[in-house]
């Protein structure tokens, strides 16, 4: 399977596609109950995907990180249960841009499956909307299939990447890259040689990404270039938010960055490994 669609489209690709699922990911880092937020209003047709649940795995240890990938099986059957196949287009959209909804898309697409964030997300659509639980979805099959292995980075991979003149980018806030703030982490700072680079940083005032040219100038300021664009590392606190420098670079025009699932949450927690403070 190929990915045929951009990694991210907006209300306009929606309205031109309507079997496309749209699937609403909402979550929040401090505690609020996402489904209660999409049953009091969400996209009309969507269907709420539970990242605790169903974008991550339970019971590996702490160095795997807070929010582990599930089995090929297990992401299978809550696909299927979301009421996307093997040949379904999957839109996702968050009330924060991409925050969360980008986890979703780049699992798919490893996986080689059409999906998309939606730009500007929940803030900033104008269509219809509606109230409720999760509708009734059609049945789906979507076939269980590995997870590539050339897309994912561990921490080994990622302390060398970093140490020795590559790019590994922070999707954390600055104050918890920094480590001014420990925030739910074990040990506050970051992997020594990574760079800041802010989930939100690639976001325009009004909620949408930003424009392609004004993306690659970001990540060319922060190291990222033609010749070293296919090793480049992506982290953040448990492996979610780091998905939206993920989409963001593809959709400037680079290649895919690896993904250290883990990340700080999983790096954290083996006191063996050393952690930088400050900028």
């Amino acid at each position: 399977m190929l990915v045929m669609i951009s990694p991210v489209v907006d209300a306009t690709f929606v309205a031109q596609h309507p079997a496309a699922v749209l699937v609403d990911v909402r979550w929040y880092l401090d505690g609020r109950d996402g489904y209660a937020a999409f049953q009091a209003g969400h996209i009309a047709g969507a269907v709420w995907a539970d990242l605790d649940h169903q974008l991550a795995a339970h019971g590996a240890p702490a160095t795997e990180g807070r929010h582990p990938f599930p089995t090929p099986e297990a992401f299978a059957a809550a696909m299927e249960a979301l009421g996307i196949g093997d040949n379904t287009v999957a839109v996702a959209y968050d009330d924060t841009g991409g925050l969360t909804a980008g986890r979703l898309v780049v699992m798919l697409r490893m996986l080689g499956h059409d999906a998309a964030l939606l730009d500007g997300g929940l803030r900033t659509w104008t269509g219809p909307t509606a109230t409720g639980s999760n509708p009734p979805r059609p049945v789906a099959t979507f076939t269980p299939r590995p997870w590539p292995a050339q897309r994912f980075a561990d921490a080994d991979n990622t302390g060398s990447t970093a140490q020795n003149g590559g790019v590994v980018l922070d999707a954390r806030a600055r104050e918890r890259f920094t480590g001014e703030v420990a925030a739910v982490d074990p040990r506050p700072g970051h992997i020594p040689g990574a760079r800041n680079a802010p989930w939100s940083a690639v976001l325009d005032p009004d909620g949408h990404l930003a424009d392609t040219a004004t993306l690659r100038a970001h990540y060319e300021a922060l190291g990222v270039n033609e010749r070293n664009a296919d090793d480049v590392v992506a982290y953040c606190g448990s492996g979610v938010s780091a998905c939206m420098n993920v989409v963001a670079l593809e959709h400037a025009g680079f290649a895919p960055p690896r993904l250290y699932v883990a990340s700080w949450s999983g790096w954290s927690a083996d006191p063996e490994r050393a952690a930088e403070l400050g900028a």
